[in-house]
């Protein structure tokens, strides 16, 4: 369910939890808004525009179609059906929700502004407060000019390891959240150690402003405040270590939510491991969980609110295919570890309590192989009839 593209899915949540004023009163105009806020944006990023920004206004109605394009771009129907089916086999999602129709809704009340790399505009959404839109139209303004340095299409286009793009979108979106707040600090103001932390709690407060937020599935919101919480700590770090006269674009840029999540991880140089299925299997969809989606899966078997961040899981990679059969999807999941000590540390905590949840006439397997030599748990969620019981799937590593 991860989004790829760089609209604001969540800044509005930022901008309520920043509580701030921008330093000078935002004018009605957009286009005199964004200029206003031009010199400003440059100097919290450190790069300049080296054009103009387009500007345009949307309403609600536009919004929503617009919204419906993306989701349906970003979503067509076997990547759309092939999350939505791995996720309710993991419990991560409730079998009645339709997420597309869920997404559509959920980001409609939570967009103040975008920015679109197809038509290089930066949209503002009419009706709402303008010291709130100040702040998304900084954001926002971050990602025009992340788009004059960088194929912003190219790198949040789908693909087949969609946690490598999330790491990718934390980088744009952290990025963004560290010049919005710095935008919207009073002058003289710096930013305090643990702003991020006490954002992410004025996030899980704002319910009664947006309560789609507030009722999602925990998988959902998780996904959501990732990019913007996670990449902004990140985008602090890097900017703290030796590497802050540089920004990690492009060969620099994480390859994995573990290493967004612990730098010193992408400081060592702990890449995640490739696999992929062998065989000919005609599957329905096929891709990487990642790191956070391990997280967000202990949180759920926990009934905790929100993942535990500061923690090592061991997550070395890992990949997954669902299929179709006549009596309902089969899930069948391989995560690499980076030691027996984590493989054992998941199997016997989360991975037991996944197996001892049940679901009618289905089966659920957890097992210890090996892939490339390494420790590894395969996990099969499947209908009992499921003919391949006899002949599961299998992985091979192919690399890092």
């Amino acid at each position: 369910m991860k989004s790829r593209n760089p609209v604001t899915i969540a800044v509005l949540l930022l901008a309520v939890a920043c509580r701030g004023e921008p330093r000078a009163a935002p004018r009605d105009d957009l286009r005199s808004l964004v200029d206003s806020l031009q010199p400003a944006v440059e100097r919290a990023v450190g790069l300049k525009f080296k054009a103009p920004i387009k500007v345009a206004t949307r309403n609600r109605d536009q919004l929503r179609a617009f919204l419906l394009e993306k989701v349906d771009e970003e979503l067509p129907p076997e990547r759309l059906h092939g999350t939505e089916d791995a996720y309710r086999l993991l419990g991560l999602l409730p079998d009645t929700l339709d997420l597309e129709k869920f997404l559509v809704a959920l980001l409609t009340e939570q967009v103040a502004g975008y920015y679109d790399p197809q038509t290089a505009t930066l949209y503002g959404i009419e009706g709402y407060d303008r010291t709130l839109l100040a702040g998304t139209i900084a954001h926002e303004m971050v990602h025009a000019l992340q788009h004059q340095y960088l194929p912003l299409d190219s790198i949040l286009q789908p693909q087949a390891d969609d946690d490598r793009q999330v790491a990718a979108q934390a980088i744009l979106e952290g990025q963004a959240t560290v010049a919005m707040v710095r935008v919207m600090l009073p002058k003289g103001m710096t930013l305090p150690p643990d702003v991020w932390s006490q954002l992410r709690g004025n996030i899980a407060q704002a319910q009664t402003s947006m309560p789609l937020f507030a009722n999602a599935p925990l998988v959902i919101r998780e996904q959501l405040i990732f990019p913007y919480i996670s990449g902004a700590d990140f985008m602090m770090w890097w900017a703290a270590s030796a590497r802050s006269d540089t920004l990690p674009y492009g060969p620099l840029m994480p390859r994995s939510s573990e290493q967004i999540l612990q730098p010193m991880s992408y400081a060592r140089g702990d890449e995640p491991v490739s696999l992929r299925f062998t065989g000919a299997d005609t599957a329905l969809f096929e891709n990487t969980m990642g790191d956070l989606d391990l997280r967000i899966l202990a949180a759920q078997l926990a009934g905790a609110q929100q993942i535990a961040s500061q923690l090592a899981v061991g997550w070395g990679g890992d990949r997954f295919r669902v299929y179709e059969t006549p009596n309902g999807p089969a899930l069948v999941w391989y995560i690499v570890w980076d030691d027996s000590t984590a493989a054992d540390r998941f199997e016997h905590g989360n991975g037991a309590a996944l197996a001892r949840r049940t679901r009618p006439n289905y089966r659920t397997d957890l097992a210890r192989v090996l892939v490339g030599g390494a420790p590894a748990t395969r996990i099969v969620i499947a209908p009992t009839t499921w003919l391949r019981w006899q002949d599961l799937p299998l992985v091979e590593r192919t690399g890092y």
